[in-house]
């Protein structure tokens, strides 16, 4: 029988992955339960109600709910390895002090906000 969603949730902190290929495999699991769920859902269904932790939830809602939680956790991810990373670390987005330089290369059509 297959674990639980809230088990398999549970377990994460539990027992965490000792190696890389384990991190991987708790990777792909979680998001093939997202994907799954998404991939069930109709045009009818975005309208609907669906209970999360006992509060009612449209399915939007609870998109949206999902959608945060996981930039939550890319801040978590990308703090940490800015944190390792240390002097090394390439910036994700326009460098400290370069807005005035990013903004003229986008006006320019050298650069690109998207």
């Amino acid at each position: 029988m297959a674990k639980s969603r809230t088990a398999f949730r549970d377990s994460e902190f539990e027992t965490p992955p000792q190696t890389r290929a384990g991190l991987v495999a708790l990777w792909e699991a979680g998001w093939k339960i997202c994907l799954d769920a998404l991939d069930q859902l109709t045009d009818d269904d975005l309208t609907r109600t669906i209970t999360i932790r006992t509060e009612p939830h449209s399915v939007m809602q609870a998109i949206n709910r999902q959608v945060g939680h996981y930039a939550h956790h890319v801040g978590q991810l990308v703090f940490l390895a800015k944190h390792f990373a240390g002097t090394n670390w390439q910036t994700l987005s326009v460098p400290k002090k370069k807005s005035e330089d990013f903004n003229r290369r986008v006006a320019a059509g050298e650069a690109s906000q998207r």
